[in-house]
C-alpha cells in the first residue's frame, strides 16, 4: 500500500488482511505486508482494538473482534446472494429429510448463520444465531481440523474442554486423533458429542483452499444414526461446492 494512503484507507486494509490471514498477524506482519510504518501500524491497531473491531490473540497476533462479526453477520444476512444459499440449503434439507444449515467461526466458538429446518414435530432447537463449541461438534472441530498442528494444540490446551455428554471426547490425544481423521476426509463429524441424543456432520466451504465455514446437518438419533447422516455425503459436498460457486462470483 502507498505510505501516502489515508488513515481511513490504511484501516480498511489492515483489517481485510487480519480477516483473510490464514494466521493471525503480528504488527509487524501487517507493517512489511501493508507497507505502513511502525509506529502507525501500532498506533492504528490500538485504535482499532479499542472499538472492539480487532483483537489480540493469545499467540501475539491479531484477529477481528466483536464488532467486526457483527457486521460481517448483517453484510451475510443482507448480500444478495442469501436467497441462492437458502434454496441451495432447502434442497439439501429436503433431500436429507433434516435440518441444514451453515457454520462460521466466531472466537472460540461456532456461529449458525443460514439454516433450513426440516418439519419433523421432533427438533433440535439451535436457531441462526446460536453459538456452540468447537470441540464436540462437527462444524467446530472440521474448523479445528484446519488448523496447523501447533497451532491446533495450543487452542486445544485453552479451551475450555468439558464433557457434555458420555460420548464427548475429552482427551488431549484422542481428540488430536480425531481431528487429524476429520482433517483426512474433509468431515466433521458428531457422534452424541454435544447434545445426547443428536448427530451430525459436516463439510467445509472453502475459499481458495481456507475454510471459511462449514455446511452440516444434524438429526435426533430417534430419527438417524450417524451412518444415516453420513449417506449423504456426496450431497453435502455438491451442496458445498454450490455455495462456494456463489461466494466467488465477483
Amino acid at each position: 500500500m502507498n505510505k501516502k494512503g489515508s488513515s481511513i484507507t490504511r484501516v480498511l486494509d489492515i483489517l481485510e488482511a487480519i480477516s483473510t490471514a490464514k494466521h493471525p498477524p503480528t504488527p509487524l506482519d501487517l507493517a512489511v505486508e501493508l507497507d505502513i510504518p511502525k509506529p502507525s501500524i501500532h498506533r492504528l491497531l490500538q485504535t482499532l482494538e479499542s472499538q472492539g473491531f480487532v483483537k489480540y490473540d493469545a499467540y501475539g497476533g491479531y484477529v477481528i473482534g466483536d464488532r467486526t462479526y457483527k457486521l460481517l453477520i448483517s453484510s451475510w444476512e443482507q448480500e444478495p446472494r442469501k436467497m441462492e444459499r437458502m434454496a441451495i440449503l432447502q434442497k439439501l434439507s429436503d433431500q436429507i429429510g433434516e435440518t441444514c444449515g451453515i457454520a462460521i467461526l466466531n472466537d472460540n466458538q461456532m456461529l449458525y448463520t443460514d439454516r433450513v429446518q426440516t418439519n419433523w414435530p421432533l427438533q433440535v432447537y439451535l436457531p441462526v444465531g446460536s453459538t456452540v463449541p468447537l470441540w464436540c461438534t462437527s462444524s467446530g472441530k472440521l474448523f479445528l481440523s484446519f488448523l496447523a498442528v501447533e497451532r491446533q494444540k495450543k487452542i486445544l490446551e485453552l479451551l475450555p474442554i468439558c464433557s457434555l455428554t458420555k460420548n464427548t471426547i475429552v482427551e488431549s490425544h484422542l481428540l488430536a486423533q480425531n481431528l487429524k481423521q476429520i482433517f483426512e476426509q474433509q468431515l466433521g463429524t458428531d457422534d452424541e458429542e454435544f447434545i445426547a441424543g443428536m448427530v451430525a456432520c459436516s463439510v467445509p466451504i472453502l475459499k481458495d483452499d481456507a475454510i471459511i465455514a462449514c455446511l452440516y446437518t444434524h438429526a435426533p438419533t430417534i430419527r438417524k444414526s450417524l451412518q444415516d447422516l453420513l449417506n449423504f455425503e456426496p450431497l453435502l459436498r455438491q451442496a458445498a461446492q454450490d455455495l462456494e460457486q456463489l461466494i466467488n462470483i465477483k
